[in-house]
C-alpha cells in the first residue's frame, strides 16, 4: 500500500507543486487550505506523514501540530517562510519531526519525507536505491529523477537496477546479458550497448553516472 501523505499549505500553487511532485514518486495525497480541515483529516484520515504550512488562516500550524500531537504521533514535516533559529526550535519542541523553509527544491523536499518516513519505519533502507538525485523504487520498479518519473523499458530498468545495486564493478556485457535476458539468450553482445544507450538518454544530465569500461562492459559510478 503506497505511503498516503497530508499536504496543509493554503497556497494552492504550492499545494499542486508538492502533490504533483509526491504523486510522481508513488505517493497518496490528501490536501487541506486551512487549519482546521487539516486538523480533522489528520485525525480521521490516518496519513503516514503530514507536511504542515505554518501561516494558515484560522487555526496556524503551530496549533495544528499541538492538536494532533495530543492523541497522535503521525510524523509531522513543517512547510514554512519562516527561518528564524526560534521558529525551527518552537516547531521541533512542539513535536515537529523536521522543518523546511520556502523556498525549497523539490528534490530536497522528497528527500525530506523519504528519511522522516525511513525513521517511521515506513519505508524499507532495501526498498529503495538512491544515486544521487536518482531513485529506484525496488518494489514498484520505477525510477524518478528529481522526482520526476522516467518511463524505462523493462530492460532498462533491470540493467540501471543490476548497476545501482553493485557500485563502481564493473560487468561485462556477458555477465549482464546472463543476468537481464537470461542464460539462455543467444543474440548480439551489443544489445546491451544499445539499452545502456538508450538509458543513459532517459538519465539526461546524470548520463555519466553509467561509466563505459572499455573492451569490457559497464559500471555505476560511485
Amino acid at each position: 500500500m503506497a505511503e498516503r501523505i497530508l499536504i496543509v499549505e493554503d497556497d494552492e500553487s504550492i499545494s499542486e507543486l508538492i502533490a504533483y511532485n509526491l504523486k510522481q514518486a508513488g505517493y497518496e495525497t490528501l490536501v487541506a487550505f486551512n487549519g482546521e480541515t487539516g486538523l480533522q483529516l489528520a485525525l480521521t484520515e490516518e496519513p503516514h506523514l503530514v507536511l504542515l504550512d505554518i501561516m494558515l488562516p484560522g487555526m496556524d500550524g503551530w496549533e495544528v501540530c499541538q492538536r494532533i500531537r495530543e492523541t497522535n504521533d503521525v510524523p509531522i514535516l513543517f512547510l514554512t517562510a519562516k527561518d528564524a533559529e526560534v521558529d525551527r526550535v518552537l516547531g521541533l519542541e512542539l513535536g515537529a519531526d523536521d522543518y523546511v523553509t520556502k523556498p525549497f527544491s523539490p528534490r530536497e523536499l522528497m528527500a525530506r519525507v523519504k528519511a522522516i518516513l525511513r525513521r517511521a519505519g515506513r519505508v524499507q533502507e532495501s526498498d529503495y536505491i538512491q544515486i544521487g538525485p536518482v531513485t529506484i523504487d525496488l518494489r514498484s520498479h520505477e525510477v524518478t529523477l528529481e522526482g520526476k518519473a522516467l518511463n524505462l523499458t523493462p530492460m532498462e530498468y533491470q540493467l540501471l537496477r543490476i548497476l545501482a545495486m553493485n557500485p563502481g564493478q564493473t560487468f561485462g556485457r556477458e555477465e549482464l546479458l546472463s543476468q537481464v535476458w537470461g542464460e539462455n539468450f543467444f543474440g548480439d553482445q551489443r544489445t546491451v550497448d544499445v539499452h545502456i544507450s538508450h538509458l543513459r538518454e532517459k538519465l539526461g544530465p546524470v548520463s555519466n553516472l553509467i561509466q563505459t569500461v572499455r573492451g569490457f562492459g559497464y559500471k555505476l559510478r560511485e
